[in-house]
């Protein structure tokens, strides 16, 4: 089911990625122009997902497999008639391949340090379990009521693509921790591509790709909905930029950004900002109106209104949605601008640097959004500004517009990864993933500029081509360790670490029970719990969290005759009761024990499992 699970998501990706053929020139390299069709496709989806929601047509699975193989039928019919099926030119670009191994090894990474432990990490994982299980049973991302973290009002496109997945498997956990991994690996290629095309050279889009892949700072392996959000940041800005080849472009840059606005509050309102200063930073430099780039801005953001924000605005009003996002001001005003994060602090200088003795260093870093350029990276970064601002005046060109636009966004996310002291702020420590963006571009500059001294230099001194080539590589795999040392070895650490299962558990004995759980009880078995739901539904077993008979009885039901407890367990099915610490932190060790000792004796039910932390009654 895992190998069916994953064909399906590529190919659905593929399929929808493949209609911007019938609308826009795409790129004559090979892997680029079918590569970033999964980039597209990945913003594709879930826009029509939301379509799908707000018709009320249930989001099944067959239906965006069906979807995505007529559209690659009518694709290949269409090549097959114009006699283009297997005229497509096959060029291998050496720089893409470089960037694959880097992509191979970003997987190997993120996979292995999610699968390092047999639970979900921190506090976030659990309730995306909880909404795309939601997801993967109603087909549907509104709800009765906001019971749900991350979805209705919470943009919920996260949710809804791995609720999608999980219909086709049988398993939330590996669904959440391996697609995870694998959209957040995928940035890799989707920014390899988008710099190239930003930049107009294969060359420093290697070295700035190699740069976002060592930089610590950049997206860690934990599962919460910027892990869509922000690989959406360099598909979306490919759109933008393949507008300079084929104006119709800005249809697809529209499709993609609608799923960009609706994965995350904060990071969606910073893909907004640094949109902005895209447009700003061409403007100044082009001194032209983007008609076509702006068209696209604006039609992504009012649909997105239109499939999501208006009708959640309309369902739960503007006041009461900020509040549950967590964007209200005092007194229910709204504050968009003023988020805090449950990890902001100022920052020092070492922070960036990365250095011996510091928590980035030492792989005891944060797991959720980890700090941290790295020195070689830092010094490349500052001599990345250097340069450009003693050639402002080729920086402010129609050519070289990308370098203006690289330092427009810098601004932007060194204040925003330092506002925790100033009044606007949006959540700070979550924009350290937005800064290696363009430290990355600016270090791949310095590299490139760099590697063309050092050859210059070279030439100077002798006309062997094999000496410059020689050099050159000298220069460049020194670089290389350098950043491998200073950056991505920190970065290899933490995303490998054993991290820590959330704050909400009340002993290890009770994590080992319900890992006991998770391996020793046949998935999708029904477990009740008057606490916590969770983790039953984090470790593939079923609890009908959302049905208001469920919620109501976990309220009130601890309080009931065992009979009544008995039968109500039966009549809705369950197999499994369990009473936890939660349970006793909820509800009290004396009301707790004289339920579970009343219903265990009159029954004769006896524990599967018992421990110090729980007990787990078969029903």
């Amino acid at each position: 089911m895992e190998f069916f699970s994953i064909a399906f998501f590529l190919a659905v990706l593929y399929g929808f990625g493949s209609s911007i053929s019938f609308i826009a020139k795409e790129s004559e390299d090979f892997l680029e122009r079918h590569l970033m069709r999964f980039g597209i496709g990945l913003g594709i989806m879930p826009a029509f997902g939301l379509l799908l929601n707000l018709l009320r047509v249930p989001l099944d699975w067959r239906i965006f497999i069906i979807s995505s193989l007529l559209i690659l039928l009518v694709r290949y019919y269409l090549d097959y008639k114009n006699n283009n099926l297997f005229n497509a030119k096959f060029n291998l670009n050496l720089y893409s391949v470089f960037m694959l191994v880097l992509f191979a090894i970003t997987l190997y990474m993120y996979t292995a340090g999610s699968f390092a432990y047999p639970y979900l990490e921190d506090d976030d994982p659990w309730s995306h379990a909880m909404g795309v299980k939601y997801v993967s049973i109603e087909k549907t991302v509104f709800t009765a009521q906001p019971i749900f973290h991350y979805i209705d009002p919470y943009p919920p496109t996260y949710d809804m693509l791995m609720g999608i997945i999980h219909q086709t498997n049988d398993s939330v956990y590996w669904t959440l921790k391996f697609f995870n991994a694998f959209i957040i690996s995928l940035s890799i290629i989707f920014f390899y591509f988008f710099a190239k095309e930003f930049s107009k050279s294969s060359k420093k889009a290697l070295f700035s790709t190699f740069a976002l892949f060592a930089v610590p700072a950049f997206l860690s392996h934990f599962i919460w909905a910027l892990a869509l959000t922000v690989p959406l940041y360099f598909v979306s800005f490919y759109c933008i930029e393949r507008i300079n080849h084929d104006k119709k472009w800005w249809i697809g840059a529209t499709a993609v950004m609608i799923t960009t606005l609706t994965s995350s509050p904060t990071h969606s309102t910073y893909f907004g900002l640094f949109f902005a200063l895209y447009i700003i930073g061409r403007f100044i430099a082009e001194r032209k109106i983007l008609l076509y780039e702006t068209i696209a801005g604006l039609s992504g953001l009012a649909i997105s209104f239109v499939l999501w924000w208006l009708p959640i605005l309309a369902k739960h009003g503007l006041t009461r949605t900020l509040q549950i996002l967590g964007i209200g001001g005092t007194r229910g005003n709204a504050s968009i601008f003023n988020v805090l994060g449950t990890g902001d602090r100022v920052y020092t200088l070492s922070d960036f640097l990365c250095q011996p003795g510091t928590p980035c260093y030492n792989g005891q870093n944060m797991i959720n959004n980890p700090i941290g350029i790295g020195l070689i990276l830092s010094i490349l970064a500052v001599m990345g500004i250097i340069y450009l601002a003693m050639k402002y005046k080729e920086m402010l060109s129609r050519e070289n517009y990308y370098k203006f636009v690289i330092l427009l966004w810098l601004a932007l996310a060194f204040y925003a990864v330092n506002a925790a002291k100033f009044p606007i702020k949006i959540s700070p420590f979550r924009a350290w993933m937005l800064l290696a963006i363009p430290v990355s571009l600016l270090a791949g500059e310095s590299i490139n500029f760099i590697n063309n001294m050092s050859k210059s230099l070279t030439r100077d001194f002798t006309k062997s081509k094999n000496a410059v080539i020689s050099v050159s590589l000298i220069v460049l795999i020194a670089l290389s360790f350098g950043i491998y040392k200073t950056s991505f070895e920190p970065k290899y650490k933490v995303n490998t670490a054993n991290w820590p299962p959330g704050a909400f558990w009340t002993s290890n004995d009770e994590i080992s029970g319900y890992i006991w759980l998770k391996d020793s009880i046949p998935k999708g078995s029904r477990v009740f719990t008057f606490a916590n739901n969770a983790p039953i539904i984090a470790f593939d077993k079923f609890t009908c969290y959302w049905c208001p008979e469920v919620r109501d009885f976990q309220k009130n039901g601890i309080n009931k005759t065992p009979d009544e407890i008995y039968s109500w367990l039966k009549q809705n099915k369950y197999q499994y009761l369990i009473v936890d610490g939660q349970t006793i932190r909820k509800f009290g060790a004396n009301d707790t024990n004289i339920m579970l000792s009343s219903l265990g004796s009159k029954f004769n039910l006896q524990p599967v499992l018992q421990n110090n932390g729980m007990i787990i009654l078969r029903i």
